[in-house]
Order: structure tokens, then C-alpha cells, then sequence
């Protein structure tokens, strides 16, 4: 009987002395602390230390990037001569994930594309509380174009970083006053910043806020915009696109010169013409987004195509009035259309390229 009493009552003692006894490891508050302020004031610096590529296709582009980030957390305080050192330093990954136990702001790219990669992490702790966050990133970034002037464009490539998870009332970002220029006085010194066609013009940090409710709230999230203006060397589209198909047009006005009652020939160089336009066309959609509107280029190839086109419509007068024995008045009008279309079509491109000057400036 005592050993069916003590078997009975042994699963509610143990059941006792797991609810009455210490907190198993499991247990305990792995969460991150909170930010030391609210809010905390978080200042960070972007240096742009090389743009890797640009793609004008899918409005995007690659940058390597170095991020700093200062706060102030007086919980992270010590006594610099107990330690030894003004500083704590926490270096790399596994120091930061397993190591590191203070609040940190997690900074994203709102337009990021991917995960990116990470490439060095750098944590310093100053005795005062003063915590000094670095890091390298590739990255890339989504950002919209404005091509209506191409190839005679500057694009302002844009990076918004927000600190994930936080609205404004917990932290803020502000530009780190002693990482801006950082950019330029680097981009003048290495070359290597700027890429094929492109020149690096000026770089600029502002912080803003946003009102988009990120996390399901009516809240304002803080955060800082990094603007890279680009200016665009527009020499390569110029010699090969656009000064060859000026040429190929002029060209093709040797048919004013051409036997009035020879239409067969005529067609001939004019449809030549035609088709090479329509493949400059295609040349050039290929390395263009999918856009809404003309830029530069696109009107200056079809006013090109339409120029073309009138030659056929000039050969098949001329010819019809051969046809109707007035060679005399279709002889006038290829001596006409020897000067006028070469007047006509210089003069429209220069009230294009006036146009586009001042509506939209290039």
C-alpha cells in the first residue's frame, strides 16, 4: 500500500516542483532592449565609395555603399580606466549577433531589390554611452528615370533608408554633418566611382518623413534620402546613333537627282532608307524601358522616318508628272526638293532640339 501511495503522488510532486521552481534556461528574455530615448536621435552618414552599374532598362542601379550610424545609449556606459580602454569594440558578424547585447536601429532601403550582400560590421561602444554602428553594403536599388532628354540627361539615382520597425516617435534619423561631401571628395580623387557614360555630378543626404503607414498605423516613420546625380556623356549615342542616321538621310536625297522616269530606282533607295530608321528604332527601344513618353531620340528618328517617307511621296509626284508629259514642272520639283528638304529637315531638328532645351532643359 505505502509504495502504490508513494507512485501515486510522485507525478504531482515533480508537477510542483517544476511550477514552483526556478525558470528554466528557455524561459528567460532573449528580447532586444528597447531604444534608450523616445526618441532616439540616430545620425547617419552614407558614403558612396563606387556605383557598380546602371541599368537604364529596369531603372535600376548596383552601388557599393559604407553606412554609419551614431547614437547615444547611456545604458551602454562604463568606467573607461576599470576597462582599460575608452572603447569596446565589436567586430564582425558573430561578435555583433552573439556578443553585442545593446539596442542597435535595424537601418533598411525602402527600394532596395533583394537581400544585398554585407559585407563588413563594426560596432563601437565609448565609455560616455556613445555607440558608433559601420558597415559595407552592396546594394541594389529601384529608382524611376527621367529620360525625356536622352542622351542629353542627368538622372538623380535615390536611396531612402527608414530604421525598420520604428515610427518616428521612437527614433529619428538625421544626416551625420561629418559624412556629407565625404562622397565628392572621394568621387574627385577616384575615378573609379563613375561608370561607362556616366559622371558622377554631386552627392546629397536629407532626412525626411514619411506618412505611409508601414506598419498597419496611422504613424510617421523617420528616415534619410540619399540623392547621386549622374550626368549622362551623351558623345557615344551621338556617333553612333544619331550623327550616322542625320547622314544615311541626307544620303537618301540623291534621289532628287535620279532619272525622273525611273521610279523603280527611286523606291528602291527610298525604302532602303526606311528600313534603316525602323532599325535604329529597334537599336534603340532595346536599351530603353518600356516608357510612356518620347524622349529626344525617339522624336528626332521619327521625324527622321517621317522625312523618309515624303521622299517616296516627292518621287511618286515627280514620276506621275513624267507619266503626264510635264517633265518640265517635274524636273522643277526635284530642283525644288534638292534645297527644301535639307532646309525642312536641319530646321526641324534644331526646333526640336530648342523644344526640348526649354520645356524640359537637357
Amino acid at each position: 500500500m505505502r509504495r502504490a501511495a508513494h507512485a501515486m503522488f510522485r507525478p504531482v510532486l515533480l508537477w510542483l516542483l517544476l511550477l514552483l521552481g526556478p525558470a528554466p534556461a528557455f524561459a528567460i528574455d532573449a528580447g532586444m532592449p528597447n531604444p534608450p530615448a523616445s526618441p532616439t536621435v540616430v545620425k547617419v552618414g552614407i558614403f558612396l565609395a563606387d556605383i557598380i552599374d546602371l541599368d537604364e532598362m529596369d531603372e535600376t542601379f548596383q552601388a557599393e555603399l559604407i553606412i554609419l550610424a551614431e547614437w547615444m545609449d547611456p545604458r551602454l556606459a562604463f568606467d573607461a580606466e576599470e576597462y582599460g580602454s575608452d572603447r569596446k569594440l565589436f567586430q564582425g558578424g558573430f561578435q555583433f549577433d552573439e556578443v553585442f547585447g545593446g539596442w542597435w536601429p535595424s537601418l533598411i532601403f525602402l527600394n532596395e531589390i533583394g537581400s544585398g550582400d554585407l559585407n563588413a560590421l563594426q560596432i563601437e561602444v565609448f565609455s560616455d554611452g556613445r555607440v558608433r554602428a559601420k558597415e559595407q553594403r552592396n546594394v541594389t536599388l529601384e529608382t524611376p528615370m527621367k529620360l525625356h532628354s536622352f542622351p542629353f540627361d542627368s538622372q538623380v539615382l535615390e536611396a531612402d533608408m527608414i530604421a525598420f520597425g520604428d515610427t518616428s516617435r521612437e527614433v529619428v534619423l538625421e544626416v551625420h554633418q561629418g559624412m556629407l561631401g565625404a562622397s565628392e571628395e572621394y568621387a574627385e580623387t577616384n575615378q573609379r566611382v563613375n561608370i561607362a557614360q556616366w559622371q558622377l555630378v554631386n552627392v546629397d543626404m536629407t532626412p525626411f518623413i514619411s506618412k505611409t503607414r508601414y506598419y498597419a498605423e496611422d504613424a510617421e516613420v523617420s528616415g534619410v534620402k540619399l540623392a547621386i546625380t549622374l550626368k549622362r556623356n551623351p558623345m557615344n549615342i551621338i556617333w553612333k546613333v544619331l550623327a550616322p542616321m542625320v547622314i544615311l538621310v541626307s544620303l537618301m536625297w540623291a534621289v532628287f537627282w535620279m532619272d525622273i522616269h525611273d521610279l523603280s530606282d527611286r523606291l528602291n533607295v527610298s525604302f532602303i532608307g526606311i528600313l534603316t530608321i525602323v532599325a535604329y528604332q529597334f537599336l534603340i527601344d532595346g536599351t530603353m524601358p518600356r516608357i510612356s513618353y518620347f524622349t529626344l531620340t525617339d522624336t528626332v528618328v521619327l521625324y527622321s522616318f517621317v522625312i523618309m517617307c515624303l521622299t517616296i511621296l516627292e518621287s511618286l509626284v515627280v514620276v506621275s508628272l513624267s507619266r503626264a508629259d510635264q517633265d518640265t514642272v517635274a524636273r522643277r520639283v526635284d530642283a525644288t526638293a534638292q534645297w527644301l528638304f535639307p532646309v525642312v529637315y536641319f530646321s526641324g531638328l534644331v526646333v526640336i532640339f530648342a523644344a526640348y532645351y526649354f520645356l524640359i532643359g537637357i
